[in-house]
């Protein structure tokens, strides 16, 4: 009975949790304190082993829905997501990441008044473990057909970011479930491919930086985002053939400061260096980028050097440990 009369929601909510204890709870009320409330918050528990679901099932709120779930990675919690949802819009949040309040009730304005748009994305900027500020994101404004943009530069940068069309996303089969990395990017491009995105100008994610991340990860992460470009970028034969050098260029440096994140270590420095070779190779405008890569090249030689604690301390007393606006594959 209460079924049949139940009123849908205008947006799905997912949010895919892996042993996220820590941060689920900050998470859920981001969205829950939205401005806007007519949505569902479907929580997806990817076969947590610790206390997530305690943590969720002291929240008491009638649009929560709890789904669990042997643990088959956020590829496949998102499309479990996408599969109850019923809003005509969608987003996704990670367990760890912050939406600030008034996040869906911009998007959805942009995207009402864009009709011809499918996607609305906002800025991000990046937190640590703690919530303090770490650093901001790209905050790049662009609008209509991206996909070139796109493939360049991820300026959506995190899976958390957009509010999409339902319909587009099921059209398109959902995320793809055999990459292990840069699936939002990949997610992004597909849609980017055949719809219009309408940027929101405003600071709405604000994306948690985990220092848990280990080096087979980056490696696994240059795969995932070679087999995405090399997709996006046959997908359409036409474009400039200096896009593929530009993404090559961006995704290097990406993966390059991101290997010099804290904690450091000589297993990072090396991959760091086969990086930034690969970011010197592709870069066509080496000149003007040489201060930047001496300084990141620097690094390197510091971390694989000198014992790992005496550098730490020296970059981090220097300020060489940057903090590089570098668009994120996730």
């Amino acid at each position: 009975m209460n079924e049949v009369n139940k009123k849908i929601p205008k947006i799905s909510v997912v949010i895919p949790a892996y042993n996220s204890e820590k941060t689920i709870k900050a998470t859920i009320y981001s969205v829950l304190n939205q401005t806007f409330t007519d949505f569902e918050l479907i929580i997806i528990n990817d076969g947590s082993e610790d206390s997530t679901l305690d943590v969720i099932s002291n929240i008491k709120d009638s649009r929560i829905q709890v789904f669990s779930y042997e643990n088959a990675g956020g590829n496949v919690s998102r499309n479990r997501g996408l599969h109850y949802a019923i809003g005509e819009f969608v987003s996704f949040l990670d367990a760890d990441d912050i939406w600030t309040s008034d996040k869906l009730a911009s998007q959805l304005q942009a995207l009402q008044q864009n009709v011809d748009a499918k996607v609305a994305y906002s800025w991000t900027d990046y937190i640590d473990e703690n919530g303090n500020f770490l650093v901001s994101g790209t905050h790049t404004t662009v609008n209509g057909d991206v996909y070139e943009k796109l493939l360049v530069n991820n300026f959506l940068e995190n899976g958390s970011n957009p509010l999409i069309c339902r319909e587009a996303l099921i059209k398109l089969g959902g995320f793809d479930e055999s990459l292990s990395a840069a699936q939002d990017w990949d997610m992004w491009l597909r849609l980017a491919d055949q719809y219009s995105f309408v940027a929101v100008s405003s600071v709405q994610i604000l994306y948690r930086v985990s220092g848990n991340s280990v080096s087979s990860n980056l490696i696994r992460q240059e795969k995932c985002c070679l087999q995405v470009l090399e997709r996006a970028y046959y997908a359409k034969p036409l474009m400039n053939q200096n896009v593929l050098n530009f993404s090559l260029t961006n995704l290097y440096k990406y993966l390059t400061c991101k290997a010099l994140q804290a904690p450091l270590n000589k297993e990072k420095g090396a991959i760091a260096a086969r990086f930034i070779w690969r970011y010197f190779i592709n870069d066509s405008l080496k000149i003007k980028h040489i201060k930047f890569t001496f300084k990141l090249l620097l690094k390197i030689f510091i971390i694989l050097i000198l014992p790992i604690q005496i550098s730490t301390v020296l970059l981090t007393k220097t300020k060489t440990n940057f903090k590089e606006k570098s668009s994120t594959p996730e």
